[in-house]
């Protein structure tokens, strides 16, 4: 395995105790700031000594399969609210109808997994109703933000021949445009049902949640042929740990702590182009195996 660290400068005292800890043979510095020990081996003490000191610099860390290539994979699926982008559609919409505190705490709840998602959904949903549909170009055009390195990494998984997914238990308003924009190959969320030009509270047909989403990112690898660790999944809250599972790869990005716990890997610092800190740059020599 190797261990990857990234996010911002390694202290040298950090990087040597990473080596004992891990056994690693040697550390590749690959900018910017991803620092690549090869070799490595998680043990306890690296898990109860180094990874909080790492935590408090605020650098991500994780151990990956040494050699592995972005170009190995053939899907990357991402959730859509607090992780391909910055907002919560919903709390921004309920901010509209003066609502924002009462449904950004069952937002919450929800992504700790307090609250089963469907139910939670329709609560926040009940609580839009009459709010003029209007304010869905708003929200789109005055207060959705990609996070933090997403375009970087859409691009080199597009160059390295991924397919790309958002699989989302928001709104469609919002996927189909990003889809559009961002030039994603699928996209699956709720469908606000409006009527009169207003939110009805209710959303047609059935409601994408985890198991929705889970369905879908599994129907999707079989299309395209792909194994589960052909895939790569990016999400944030108890929501995406259904889908999470069906990939090789999960990523909780800036995530609860219940997500972070089950994820392959674990983005707290890093942007989204974190992804990309965890394979090898193609010009590099491949690290031996352990």
């Amino acid at each position: 395995m190797d261990l990857v660290i990234q996010g911002g400068a390694l202290p040298t005292f950090l990087l040597d105790r990473a080596l004992a800890a891990t056994g690693a043979t040697n550390a590749q510095p690959c900018p910017p700031q991803v620092v690549r020990l090869a070799g490595a081996t998680r043990t306890a003490e690296f898990d109860d000594e180094i990874a909080p000191l790492l935590y408090n610099e605020r650098l991500d860390w994780a151990f990956v399969e040494s050699g592995r290539q972005l170009s190995d994979f053939g899907l990357i699926a991402f959730d859509m609210d607090s992780t391909l982008i910055t907002i919560e559609c919903i709390d921004e919409l309920a901010d509209f109808a003066g609502r924002k505190a009462e449904v950004a705490a069952v937002t919450e709840a929800a992504m700790r997994g307090e609250i089963d998602y469907r139910e939670s959904l329709r609560r926040r949903l009940a609580l839009l109703a009459g709010l003029d549909a209007r304010v869905l170009a708003r929200v789109f055009g005055e207060r959705l933000l990609l996070s933090p390195g997403a375009r970087e990494l859409l691009q080199a998984v597009q160059q390295a021949g991924l397919r790309t997914a958002i699989l989302s238990g928001g709104f469609t308003y919002f996927t189909e445009r990003l889809r559009i924009e961002l030039g994603f190959d699928f996209a699956t969320s709720n469908e606000l049902e409006i009527a009169g030009g207003k939110l009805t509270g209710r959303v047609v047909g059935d409601i994408v949640d985890a198991s929705a989403k889970a369905h879908h990112l599994a129907r999707l690898r079989d299309e395209l042929g792909l194994r589960r660790e052909q895939v790569i999944a990016v999400g944030d809250g108890a929501n995406d740990l259904l889908m999470m599972a069906e990939a090789g790869l999960s990523v909780a990005y800036r995530a609860k702590p219940a997500t972070r716990a089950k994820a392959s890997v674990a983005l707290n610092f890093s942007g989204l182009d974190g992804i990309l800190g965890l394979f090898p740059p193609l010009s590099a020599p491949s690290p031996g195996t352990d």
